[in-house]
């Protein structure tokens, strides 16, 4: 018995080693993304967290004192501070006229240069390069080009009897001529994109209808146009979200003014943050903003769904 015991014992299977092969691949790909990971905790998740603590506080950069206040600089914002209401209201006029636009815009110039022919290089190169320009310079020259009397824009107009307003001193004309510098700033950008997607499309269905007696409008309206509705959403998510976090172009040319005429959220957080030193506002401001743009998002996102089932 004793013997049979001990030849069983010897007859077992060596224990398998810890680092198996699925083990081992499972390690390989954790250190694979670990960069993007890292990255992601350090720039992202962390900074979010922050910024969430520092919303439930009142720290002033300044005495560097903080207390903890709850949700009192959100109720500030949304209740207590008219101010808050107006710089939204500001914000979406700024992304109401500028995505659409954009948009338009990009898309126009993109029919008119997808295809191969004179010139359509050069002019690619043209409409893209401000998008590689420095906002910085883009900015300052176009607040030169808008000046009242003194300005070239005023002065071309001048050329044709038009007496031009003072476009960056005027509250009615200083939004229109912010968003209408940033679309020309931007719109290269989505013209490539609509470019690619256009020369995507697959020229048989476009032959196919004509081949049917459709016009050119109507080839767009029921071929291309269905075709473009992936890239034209993801134009319309990236030029939404940019729209409401510009900044450079408010602080470099109006500063939010004439008479906060052009204070948007992003310069409003700005301003609270680095001039009135209300960090614990500030960053309760930079997660209501947050929400909005998550909130636009997801809204496009589900028409997007809603609209292809």
């Amino acid at each position: 018995m004793a013997v049979t015991q001990t030849s069983e014992t010897t007859a077992r299977k060596p224990r398998a080693p810890w680092l198996t092969l699925r083990r081992r691949e499972a390690i390989e790909g954790w250190l694979f993304v670990s960069p993007t990971l890292i990255g992601f905790l350090i720039f992202f998740l962390g900074p979010l967290i922050a910024v969430v603590f520092y919303s439930l506080t009142e720290w002033n950069l300044l005495s560097q004192k903080s207390t903890y206040v709850g949700l009192a600089n959100y109720t500030n914002a949304l209740r207590d501070n008219p101010d808050f209401w107006h710089v939204i209201r500001n914000s979406v006029i700024f992304a109401a006229g500028l995505v659409p636009l954009n948009m338009a815009l990009a898309l126009a110039l993109a029919m008119a240069l997808c295809r191969p022919g004179r010139g359509v290089v050069f002019f690619r190169t043209v409409f893209f390069a401000p998008v590689i320009t420095s906002a910085v310079a883009w900015a300052i020259v176009w607040k030169f080009l808008l000046q009242g009397e003194a300005g070239a824009v005023n002065q071309m107009l001048a050329t044709i009897g038009i007496d031009g307003p003072n476009w960056l001193r005027e509250p009615n004309w200083a939004m229109f001529a912010v968003i209408v510098t940033r679309v020309i700033k931007m719109v290269g950008l989505n013209m490539i994109l609509y470019i690619a997607a256009l020369q995507a499309v697959p020229r048989d269905y476009e032959e196919a209808a004509r081949l049917e007696g459709a016009n050119g409008w109507q080839i767009f309206r029921m071929v291309t146009w269905p075709l473009l509705a992936p890239t034209t959403l993801i134009i319309m998510v990236i030029t939404t979200i940019g729209s409401f976090k510009v900044f450079d172009h408010i602080y470099l040319m109006t500063g939010g003014g004439p008479e906060n005429g052009t204070l948007v959220l992003a310069y409003y957080i700005y301003e609270q943050a680095f001039e009135f030193f209300n960090i614990g506002y500030a960053a309760a401001l930079a997660i209501i903003m947050f929400v909005i743009v998550l909130a636009l998002t997801i809204v496009q996102l589900l028409l997007r769904q809603k609209g292809s089932s």
